[in-house]
């Protein structure tokens, strides 16, 4: 457990939000276990969208009740667009109004060991469905990301897969992605049925349930009846578990360690990826704004630099 006392920083938890009071619970089941694991830290929940408290609101409480000095920690398995743009913007101009004010930003959690092994926790959970005949040598692993415009993000999603898929000793393994990005679930799964395996095991690279769950499961279930010969499982999302709260942990301590670190070799913002040159150098912009035409003249300024020290 991390060493804490009362001096330390509050801690902000920042979730994207759902409309699905599953979801909710989830999200706030996770606040409670990290409270407990941080028994003398101030700690709330504040999300982008679609649940209450707002980013604004958690902020604004915390500096209500006193706090001068702010860990954000977001709950995001990925850094693209929320954590790249969208947050350090929010973030920043909140501090710009409020000068005593020091606020600190974490990183993702990332690729990260011990999501792998709740991953294959969740994995093997699903296999039991295929009888005492299953044979691991003859499935398909299809992992699932959220999808964004970002391609290092999506680019983890393949990590993930690839070491899932030699890490338990699949026949196979593939990606696909809710939205934005390419394969589409429902191609992805057109494509691996026609490799021939006997199984496919589907599992959803994603923190907490949701619409984005919603919609796996339909699909999944739009190409069972398609196809009803195939044998599919799918495995639940990673959800809370002791890990996920250990990685939480370590990566508090590093963001007020100054240890965080983001991988700025691939940041489309920083340097000129394939297919996202005109990225480079745009400066930041709002939640979900469109991408504004980059200014050579004005170099951007990589949040990285921006806030994984401090603001």
């Amino acid at each position: 457990m991390i060493q804490t006392s009362l001096s330390d920083p509050a801690v902000l938890l920042i979730g994207h939000g759902t409309r699905r009071p599953a979801g909710v619970a989830e999200f706030h089941a996770l606040v409670e276990q990290l409270r407990q694991a941080l028994p003398q830290r101030t700690l709330l929940a504040g999300f982008l969208e679609l649940t209450e408290p707002s980013l604004a609101e958690a902020l604004e409480t915390l500096r209500q009740q006193g706090s001068r000095r702010i860990t954000a920690l977001p709950a995001f398995l990925m850094a693209a667009g929320h954590i790249k743009n969208d947050i350090p913007v929010m973030l920043d101009a909140f501090q710009a109004e409020h000068p005593g004010l020091k606020i600190t930003l974490g990183a993702d959690l990332g690729v990260h060991s011990n999501l792998l092994h709740v991953a294959r926790e969740r994995i093997e959970s699903s296999e039991a469905a295929f009888g005492p005949e299953y044979d691991r040598r003859e499935t398909v692993l299809l992992v699932i990301g959220r999808g964004s415009s970002d391609l290092d993000a999506n680019s983890n999603i393949s990590k993930i897969a690839q070491i899932l898929w030699e890490g338990m000793g699949f026949g196979w393994a593939a990606t696909a992605y809710t939205a934005v990005a390419a394969p589409s679930v429902a191609n992805a799964l057109e494509r691996v049925h026609r490799l021939g395996f006997r199984q496919v095991v589907v599992f959803p690279y994603l923190l907490f349930n949701g619409c984005l769950i919603e919609r796996i499961q339909a699909t999944v279930a739009e190409h069972g009846m398609a196809h009803p010969a195939a044998r599919m499982a799918v495995a639940p999302y990673l959800n809370v578990h002791p890990l996920l709260i250990e990685t939480f942990l370590e990566r508090l301590s590093e963001a007020e360690t100054g240890a965080a670190s983001m991988n700025c070799q691939f940041c489309a913002y920083r340097t000129a990826i394939v297919g996202r040159e005109e990225w480079r150098g745009v400066p930041p912009g709002g939640l979900h704004s469109a991408h504004p035409h980059p200014h050579g003249q004005t170099p951007h300024r990589c949040r990285c630099e921006r806030v994984l020290i401090n603001l």
